[in-house]
């Protein structure tokens, strides 16, 4: 996440140029850490969402009205007496700190008009939102930080405010090249690393875009660098910083296949052009990037008592697993105990009273062999002896032959969920799965009950070539799409030996171009167990050929016709349908 001063100065760009002038119409605190304030400028309503959340701090304009509660707390109930109706006269940012000053215009209890200013400090735990007069003090603040919780400031009412200068960091604004040398040249740490702990308004990502763009690996100690290297890079250096002067941004969001993974507000072309996303705003790309990523954690989190269902499931099965298989090794001595029952029933008339042992030539492989023997017992009664254990070996390698079959059949069930669990996006796409375990006996419905409604649908592609490609996204969509939706001259993909989603690609009696085979190929790989890996082995077949067996699992097939490839997982290039 690169919410640095670089991504500030974009906010600080587009709050000036969309509430500039704007009257404070309504202000609102939904959170104990957040405001929301609703400013009328140019005949419309604008909102500026502001969270000093210690694990989400934000500052963004939105179009989501959140609900307050039925009290107001008392910092907001403090700014509503002292700024609703005041106008906003100027939004500024210190240097390239991680700070919004917002400078608000309007009349006291006298009618005189004054300045105020609410400070919002973006900076991860140590976030704030602090209420000043026009001398900088401090009239209030939505944390207070005493100096027990802080010795380098105390924001309190009636105490100065100033921006606390913890981390000797330098202003890039003003650095020349022989400065930016002198500077860098005096840490011993990886290049990426000594920019943006020597310069504010840097953060980790961004940096190390400064040494893609200059053709350096920032990893590498500063030390390593040709006086070249650190002209190239003070190049990039400042051809950034004139960008940021310029209010030239390029708010994006970069993807990892449908998967939000980073924004910024200059492009990051260290990723490829294939994974960048323009926004028309930068509030634009933070309401976008961590609703997505809000989605996608608050999915996980739901999910957890299914996967730990699962994972106990797997995991107890597979112990019985490698003891059956322990117990199935057991029994490969039962041959041999069946070729000493036959050897002493063919050669044990000679055998003298009381022997021990017995050496005959095994006609099988013409070798000869020693048998043990009971001396207490006859030659017959030492055979069936040797056969009656070779009997109970044998049915025990029935019944475990049988057992193991079963037992790594549900593995590969478990398994299978495992990944849907994996793949699922939505709330119904969890409901559908939570159903397949109830009706696999490791969930009790609840008595009374029905069966839930089931509204998730796989997912929907659209190849480069136009032709129409239906993901399932868990065991009961892969049948549905396999053995309803598609028909016998349709393609089929999956990911070879292991557990993933089928893919159909519908051809409408066309003949497929390789493209599709591949894009489709590419889908059975990132849906699958496989997902992320640059080589993955995928079978695809007509869908004629594949057989599901009575009483297999859901989502279980074999095929015995069927053409191999090897992809890639990267489906960034497809398109996804929202049906």
């Amino acid at each position: 996440m690169a919410f640095d001063g670089i991504t500030i100065a974009n906010i600080v760009k587009d709050l000036n140029s969309s509430l500039l002038g704007g009257r404070i119409y309504k202000i609102a605190q939904p959170e104990s850490d957040e405001l929301l304030l609703t400013i009328k400028v140019n005949g419309s309503q604008k909102r500026l969402f502001i969270s000093a959340g210690a694990s989400l701090p934000l500052i963004y304009l939105t179009d989501i009205n959140k609900q307050s509660p039925m009290t107001a707390p008392g910092f907001c109930m403090l700014l509503r007496k002292h700024i609703q109706n005041g106008r906003i006269i100027g939004i500024s940012q210190p240097g390239l700190e991680r700070i919004v000053e917002i400078e608000i215009e309007h009349l006291n209890e006298l009618g005189d008009l004054c300045t105020k200013k609410l400070i919002v400090e973006i900076m991860g735990k140590h976030s704030n939102i602090i209420f000043t007069n026009n001398e900088n003090t401090i009239i209030d603040s939505i944390k207070h930080i005493s100096g027990m919780v802080s010795s380098v400031r105390e924001v309190l009412p009636g105490r100065p405010y100033f921006i606390p200068e913890t981390m000797d960091k330098f202003n890039p604004f003003t650095v020349e090249e022989k400065i930016f040398k002198l500077q860098l040249g005096q840490k011993s740490m990886p290049v990426y690393k000594a920019i943006y702990s020597t310069y504010t308004g840097f953060s980790p990502v961004i940096s190390h875009e400064l040494c893609y763009r200059a053709k350096i690996d920032g990893d590498y100690p500063v030390a390593s660098l040709t006086s070249e290297d650190i002209h190239s890079l003070y190049t990039e250096f400042a051809s950034l910083i004139s960008a940021v002067k310029n209010g030239d941004f390029f708010p994006n969001i970069i993807y990892d296949n449908t998967n939000p993974v980073e924004f910024a507000s200059v492009a990051l072309t260290m990723y490829g052009e294939s994974k960048i996303v323009s926004c028309p705003s930068i509030s634009h790309v933070l309401e976008k990037y961590y609703s997505q990523k809000n989605a996608v954690t608050r999915i996980r989190q739901k999910s957890v008592d299914l996967r730990k269902i699962v994972q106990t499931a797997l995991e107890r099965n597979i112990k019985k697993y490698d003891l059956q298989i322990r117990q199935m090794q057991d029994t490969e001595k039962r041959e041999k105990y069946k070729v000493y029952g036959e050897l002493l029933n063919t050669y044990g008339y000679g055998i003298d009273p009381g022997a021990k042992s017995m050496t005959a030539m095994n006609y099988y492989t013409n070798e000869e062999i020693v048998i043990p023997l009971d001396p207490t017992l006859t030659a017959s009664e030492n055979a069936k002896k040797y056969f009656d254990k070779y009997n109970k070996l044998k049915r025990t390698y029935e019944a475990l032959s049988a057992l193991t079959l079963e037992v790594k059949e549900e593995i590969e069930h478990l398994e299978s969920i495992g990944t849907a669990l994996d793949i699922a996006l939505l709330e119904e796409d969890l409901v559908q799965i939570k159903e397949e375990l109830i009706e696999s006996g490791y969930i009790r419905r609840k008595g009374g009950l029905k069966k839930t409604k089931i509204t998730s649908k796989p997912f929907h592609y659209i190849s480069s070539d136009g032709f129409h490609i239906y993901v399932g996204k868990n065991n009961y969509q892969n049948e549905e799409i396999t053995f309803k939706l598609a028909s016998g001259n349709d393609w089929w993909f999956h990911a070879k030996g292991i557990p993933g989603s089928h893919v159909i690609v519908k051809t409408n009696g066309a003949e497929l171009p390789d493209r599709t085979f591949e894009e489709a190929s590419r889908l059975a790989a990132h849906y699958s167990k496989a997902k992320g890996q640059d080589k993955v082995e995928i079978d695809y077949t007509e869908k004629k050929n594949i057989k599901k067996p009575n009483g297999s699992k859901p989502g279980f097939v074999v095929y015995y016709t069927n053409y191999s490839l090897i992809i890639d997982s990267d489906i960034s290039s497809l398109q996804l349908v929202n049906d």
